[in-house]
């Protein structure tokens, strides 16, 4: 947790803005390095704040303009979204080539490490993507002169270790800070009394591995959450949710969309489904009705190995069977040479609305990602953000809000 989303962070964005402590023999004037400064940091900090309307609400509490929050209090999942998943979009044509680069390797190396579960493939990837960013580091910031050896922190010699690490105890979110962190404010809000605070929390904790020893044995005791009156439970921890139509209708214009299976187009929509990892996806039939200002986007799902724009769920008859599907407009394929260039830590994919609409099973649809605009004014061009640590989440049993999320 520190040494991801604070110690590098703070390194990385110290350096990129000048404010490193700079040696007495060392000159600023020679870090061509330095890019976010004076309005490009003002600019750049606003498309950081304008991203909110594009970030779901499970991504939990968006990160504010870092040129006017950076010193108050910025939080670590603030520093995850940005750093780790607006930063390769909006830092590019900012920081120079080879530093955009370079940073880009560890985006991706760490985006691959922070997974629950992870091949030997992708542990070879990360391993070499990590040792590549350490070595590029050293040669492009520190440059061997002893007037940068502060840049040289021990959160960049540790990047060396996360993946033998990996292999020695599995994988990071399994042992990470974010559950001791969660406990100690969770104990912490239990405590009334303000005499004798940790005679008090240790009895709390006490009180707490006795309930959990009790549910253990006997799960009954855990009271479960029903759904709502507007549901419908698709199994396998899909569920749909309303708002829904009572009754099923003709789909117009069904000959132009592509559809694989022989159906019968006489739909009945759903505008939301929750999904196993606890978010919940929102059509565009509703969400559009909504100001950009006044919503947290949740339409835009990952269907691996694309991205699409949700429009709706609907139940229609295939082959005589009923079936839940999804209208989704597909994102095309994302750019190869940023693809490349960026070591596939950054997603650029057209959007085609009407052009790209398909018919997919719901429960191809695995989570709900972030499409912010490429560039400004927007166009078509969006850039792919999945959260950090929605693998964390998930274990722990976390659950989106079921009503609809406003700004």
């Amino acid at each position: 947790m520190h040494l991801i989303a604070l110690n590098l962070t703070n390194l990385l964005l110290g350096l990129w803005r000048g404010t490193i402590n700079c040696d007495p023999d060392d000159d600023k004037s020679t870090w061509d390095w330095v890019s976010l400064i004076r309005n490009t940091w003002k600019d750049h900090g606003q498309r950081v704040a304008e991203t909110t309307p594009y970030l779901p609400g499970s991504f939990d509490r968006p990160p504010r303009n870092p040129a006017e929050k950076i010193n108050s209090s910025y939080k670590a999942w603030e520093y995850l979204t940005y750093v780790y998943g607006l930063g390769p979009a909006l830092l590019k044509g900012i920081l120079p080539d080879k530093y955009w680069k370079n940073y880009c390797k560890l985006v991706r190396g760490v985006h691959l490490v922070h997974q629950r579960s992870i091949t030997a493939k992708e542990l070879f990837e990360a391993h070499r993507l990590l040792i590549e960013f350490v070595k590029e580091f050293k040669q492009h910031y520190y440059q061997r002169k002893e007037t940068h050896i502060h840049f040289i922190r021990q959160s960049i010699h540790a990047l060396l270790h996360l993946v033998p690490e990996v292999i020695r105890l599995g994988p990071g979110v399994y042992y990470t800070q974010w559950t001791m962190e969660r406990t100690i404010g969770n104990l912490g809000e239990e405590i009334r009394q303000p005499s004798q605070p940790f005679a008090n929390l240790s009895e709390r904790g006490l009180h707490q591995c006795q309930i959990n020893a009790l549910k253990c044995m006997m799960p009954d005791l855990e009271p479960k959450r029903g759904l709502p009156r507007v549901s419908d439970d698709l199994g396998n921890s899909y569920v749909l949710l309303g708002d829904w139509e009572k009754y099923p209708h003709a789909l117009p214009n069904a000959e132009n969309i592509d559809v694989n299976l022989e159906w019968n187009p006489w739909i009945q929509k759903w505008a939301r489904m929750r999904l196993p990892n606890g978010q919940i996806v929102r059509g565009g039939w509703k969400e559009k009705h909504k100001p950009l200002e006044k919503v947290r986007m949740g339409r835009n799902i990952k269907n691996q190995p694309k991205f699409a724009e949700l429009q709706y769920f609907f139940q229609a008859e295939f082959h005589g069977e009923k079936k839940t599907c999804a209208m989704v407009s597909v994102f095309g394929d994302p750019d190869a040479e940023i693809l490349t260039q960026s070591s596939q830590a950054l997603w650029v994919c057209e959007y085609r609305g009407d052009n790209a609409l398909e018919v997919i099973p719901a429960k191809w649809i695995s989570s709900c990602v972030a499409m912010p605009p490429m560039n400004k004014p927007p166009n078509n061009l969006h850039y792919v953000c999945e959260k950090m640590g929605l693998d964390i989440a998930s274990i722990g049993g976390v659950e989106e809000d079921d009503d609809d999320i406003y700004v």
